[in-house]
């Protein structure tokens, strides 16, 4: 076992963590923001609503998340929306977007599942209480329910949040320079194959870890007033 190298890619490792951590910042900001949305749409009652979101979520759960990588990596640009001839952006930020898209839509439909079970799991009374006291339901959904929701399930949103960090690292077979990407080099060029996966899996599970206890010390003290 031979870790001398990191003396001299060691910001090959940085920089991929970077782009790791940012690639799994959009991806849970926007996934909950979709998954919420899909989740309303599911309680909706209005069927066609309920319909659409359904089979959105179940397409999204039913297919592999490389399949849906390479849809949106290759089909976007098919139908004229290629965000690498944007000059702005170019090929990095393009492929970049083309990731968070993929893993923002395949969280949503887990996130939406999440948070579907646990509008359901409040007390229908507390809607009711609500509306007898004349608040509309979108404002009854926005200030009763989803806090309460938000609080019973907060940990299997935690486990969905950690689910991102690794599931990010599939990106690399589009070219972003991620954990697992800037890992790979390292390995081409030093020809060790097992060396830089040991630091790629330590820094994984460092951010993991932290994330989990982050997320620990926000539900306890959200269980505070129980």
């Amino acid at each position: 076992m031979d870790f001398s190298f990191l003396s001299k890619y060691y910001l090959f490792f940085l920089e991929g963590s970077k782009n790791t951590i940012l690639l799994s910042f959009f991806t849970v900001i926007i996934g909950v923001i979709l998954g919420t949305l899909l989740a309303l749409m599911r309680l909706s009652k209005k069927k066609i609503i309920k319909w659409i979101s359904a089979s959105y979520v179940e397409f999204i759960r039913g297919t592999p998340l490389l399949v849906q990588l390479y849809i949106i990596y290759y089909g976007l640009p098919r139908m004229g929306v290629d965000f690498t001839a944007i000059p702005v952006i170019g090929d990095t930020y393009g492929d970049f977007i083309a990731g968070i898209i993929t893993l923002s839509i395949n969280s949503a439909a887990y996130v939406a599942e999440i948070i579907r079970a646990g509008i359901q799991a409040v007390d229908k009374g507390q809607m009711e209480a609500a509306r007898s006291l004349g608040m509309p339901h979108a404002m009854a959904m926005k200030n009763i329910i989803i806090p309460q929701a938000l609080k019973n399930i907060l940990p299997a949103l935690g486990n969905e949040f950690i689910v991102v960090i690794k599931e990010s690292s599939i990106v690399s077979i589009i070219g972003i320079q991620e954990l697992m990407y800037n890992a790979d080099t390292v390995r081409g060029n030093l020809f060790q194959p097992f060396e830089p996966l040991i630091i790629a899996a330590i820094i994984y599970f460092i951010m993991t870890f932290t994330l989990s206890k982050l997320l620990g010390v926000a539900e306890r003290r959200m269980s505070q007033g129980d």
